[in-house]
């Protein structure tokens, strides 16, 4: 088990962050994290020998994102909008308040996409979708950034 102590001190950091891409805040962040290290605690001895421990937690994290907000399937309403986004304390704020307009599918695949450098292929069958899904997601959330872009550079 030091090999799993070891594994959690060096990249807890990378992948508190990778959790916090995922799902916009750091609470959520800290639970996808947790889950995924008790599954690889239970699952460390087949996933060492694979030589990949990192990908696993990863994938599992994805995988706690997507059922997360399957079983929601709504937007989370608010009485008031803000006039600014959050604080990011992991990185762009800019860039984070951009993906967190987008849907929940499209930010995982972007995420996935141009975060985590995946494939397409890869991308399904995290997502449990087709590739021609996560092409079609990708392609209406890069619109999305772009149409937001323009409208923002012609105020």
């Amino acid at each position: 088990m030091e090999d799993f102590d070891e594994f959690v001190r060096t990249r807890g950091d990378a992948l508190l962050r990778y959790g916090y891409v995922l799902s916009g805040n750091s609470e959520d962040a800290a639970d996808l994290v947790q889950e995924a290290l008790a599954r690889l605690g239970d699952a460390w001895p087949r996933v060492r020998k694979k030589h990949d421990p990192e990908g696993y937690v990863r994938t599992t994290m994805v995988r706690l994102h997507i059922k997360s907000w399957r079983r929601r399937r709504r937007e989370d309403l608010v009485a008031a909008v803000p006039d600014h986004g959050r604080s990011d304390r992991y990185g762009d704020a800019d860039l984070w308040a951009e993906l967190q307009q987008l849907p929940r599918k499209q930010r995982a695949v972007i995420v996935l996409r141009y975060y985590e450098d995946l494939p397409d292929q890869e991308i399904a069958e995290i997502l449990g979708v087709s590739r021609v899904t996560v092409r079609s997601q990708a392609a209406r959330a890069l619109d999305k950034l772009r149409i937001k872009r323009v409208l923002q550079e012609a105020r």
